[in-house]
């Protein structure tokens, strides 16, 4: 069979199999705005606290104020007993609670310690750390302010008090993460992740697929007409141009309507993709052909998603997974591609800097594709 025939008919196998063209644009389309979508808001804001104030003095009223002031917090609910706040934290009526001591203020102004104590709702970590957060720094300030105001009816100068209340001053500038968001830590991250699995799923499906067809005598599917380094070849061609628009759509439209930064050149990102699609296509290959039935590519790859997300090293620190899944998950193509976009894109890495990683993708993509053509000739 010609080169011309064998495209025609590799693209009439894709185009006209629904479950291929769902997974790859419908898949790919979806979950660009599916995915992103709890963390629109980037951050946890404003959760509900109740407050218990035993001291009733304008000091503390003035931490009242302070607490309602912060963005991560907003003071919703006042109580006269312990009792009842608890009951509306278990009630999941607020996500917070403060108790203001009595002799709150008469501690503050004698420079005593007073305990500010305050509660999250743990079942959620990042309400709980928002709560938390916003709670401890309206009790920091007002501590501050109240040292400043001790330090200066002792004869200290207001301006030198104010800068010498506290013996460390700390200056937080984020670098790769600029908005201290969740979608830019982890939408560019789960992108790739996403057109790993889809396109492993279609290219997995098609192989199973044609491989399971019951043989028609005098009538062999194209896949038996071509010698099977002409297949291998034309498959992965086929499926690298139909998915270069779409990491170009994710790159390009999908970061630009998230505001997610980006730093990497055309030319790096590209040189990044191509080895990525093609190791991607052959490990696809093989599934397709060790798989028993079509259906079971959906399954399996969908089932390795999860554990995927948990071990390539950008959700959970590598450091706390075991040396064994490491190098397990080594043989996946999302490893070094997640590491190298994240290097180029977000970090601003030059590419000598992820030449390890481009060759362990070239590496991944010529043992795959070796793969799947002695698989395919079998």
């Amino acid at each position: 069979m010609s080169w011309r025939a064998l495209i025609r008919q590799e693209l009439k196998a894709i185009f006209t199999n629904p479950s291929i063209l769902f997974t790859v644009f419908g898949g790919v389309l979806i979950y660009s705005f599916l995915y992103p979508l709890p963390y629109a808001n980037q951050l946890p804001r404003e959760q509900q606290v109740v407050v218990v104030n035993l001291d009733q003095s304008q000091l503390s009223r003035e931490l009242e104020r302070m607490v309602d002031a912060t963005p991560q917090v907003a003071l919703t609910q006042r109580v006269t007993g312990m009792a009842e706040a608890q009951a509306m934290l278990n009630r999941g009526q607020v996500q917070g609670l403060l108790v203001i001591p009595e002799f709150f203020a008469r501690d503050l102004l004698l420079g005593k310690s007073p305990t500010l104590a305050f509660a999250g709702d743990a079942a959620y970590f990042l309400v709980y750390g928002t709560v938390v957060e916003g709670l401890a720094k309206a009790g920091g300030t007002l501590g501050a302010k109240a040292k400043v105001i001790r330090m200066v009816t002792s004869g200290e100068h207001i301006a030198l008090a104010s800068q010498q209340h506290s013996p460390i001053h700390l200056t937080m500038q984020p670098v790769f993460n600029p908005g201290m968001g969740y979608i830019d830590y982890i939408v560019p991250a789960v992108f790739v992740l996403i057109l790993h699995q889809t396109l492993l799923i279609a290219v997995s499906l098609l192989g199973c697929g044609q491989r399971t067809l019951p043989l028609v005598p005098g009538q062999p599917g194209y896949w038996y007409q071509s010698p099977a380094w002409q297949l291998v070849l034309v498959r992965a061609m086929v499926f690298v141009l139909i998915y270069l628009p779409l990491v170009m759509y994710y790159f390009g439209f999908s970061f630009t309507y998230y505001h997610i930064s980006r730093l990497a050149t055309i030319a790096d990102l590209l040189a990044i993709t191509v080895p990525f699609l093609l190791a991607v296509i052959g490990l696809g290959m093989i599934l397709g052909h060790l798989l028993p039935r079509r259906e079971l590519a959906i399954v399996v790859v969908l089932l390795s998603s999860i554990p995927l997300i948990f071990s390539l090293g950008f959700i959970w620190p590598v450091s706390m997974i075991p040396a064994p899944i490491q190098a397990l998950v080594q043989l996946i193509p999302a490893t070094p591609a997640i590491n190298a976009f994240l290097r180029l894109n977000q970090m601003g890495a030059e590419f000598y800097q992820v030449l390890p990683l481009w060759l362990q993708l070239w590496g991944q993509a010529f043992a795959y594709g070796a793969i799947a053509w002695l698989l395919q000739r079998r």
